[in-house]
């Protein structure tokens, strides 16, 4: 099992950053592909971005692309959001995911995910 635990969120105007946090506990990190996907309210989940077990490749959402950064620590066993030049677009639940087959986390099919941290962008 790997618990996965969010944190950063909050309340930005847009144009700000934010920088999103997903600790996880269990089994070893350091095996895993991470991701996040955020759901906004009335809209489905969506694929933001992933990150490779080593850190060495990413792949992000169109939308996302040139304004979120992801990174690992494996070290702290923490998988990083970083968030510039928000939008109110950008307004959602944001959830980490994890799971051995980089390809389930981009899929959002991956075993294992968090509860989610708020953000919300004000115009």
């Amino acid at each position: 099992q790997v618990q996965l635990v969010e944190s950063g969120g909050g309340l930005v105007q847009a144009g700000g950053s934010l920088r999103l946090s997903c600790a996880a506990s269990g089994r070893t990190f350091s095996s895993y592909a991470m991701g996040w996907f955020r759901q906004a309210p009335g809209k489905e989940r969506e694929f933001v971005a992933a990150i490779s077990w080593s850190g060495g490749s990413t792949h992000y959402a169109a939308p996302v692309k040139g304004r979120f950064t992801i990174s690992r620590d494996n070290a702290k066993d923490t998988v990083y959001l970083q968030m510039n030049s928000l939008k109110p677009e950008d307004t959602a639940v944001y959830s980490c995911n994890a799971d051995l087959q980089p390809q389930r986390v981009v899929a959002g099919t991956a075993d294992y995910w968090g509860q989610g941290t708020q953000v919300t962008v004000s115009s």
